[in-house]
């Protein structure tokens, strides 16, 4: 259950990561709801997960799945570059967050 809530909380960092785009010096007052929703759910997730799990693997967990999915928004919906060389550093983010999750410990 503390592999799930860490890795929703992952996704709603995506969340918030990219409610803030929108939040237009927070006077955007929907996006600003959006980002404090999905940060306080993701701080809450990862906060629950980290009583099972080890801290720094749950935070390096947390922060790897925030930072690969806020790439992939930025690919798939802002048009950001997709070069060969960060593709691959992405995969090997995600590779490292799957390490983890294989290492006991």
């Amino acid at each position: 259950m503390a592999w799930l809530a860490l890795i929703l909380g992952g996704l709603f960092e995506v969340g918030f990561t990219t409610s803030l785009r929108f939040v237009d010096g927070f006077r955007n007052w929907p996006w600003v709801a959006a980002f404090l929703v999905s940060v306080t759910l993701s701080m809450a997730l990862l906060e629950y997960a980290s009583r099972t799990i080890p801290m720094g693997t749950a935070y390096a967990v947390w922060a790897g799945i925030g930072a690969a999915g806020t790439a992939v928004v930025g690919l798939a919906l802002f048009g950001e570059v997709a070069s060969l060389p960060r593709l691959l550093l992405l995969a090997g983010l995600v590779g490292c967050i799957v390490g983890l999750k294989l290492v006991k410990g």
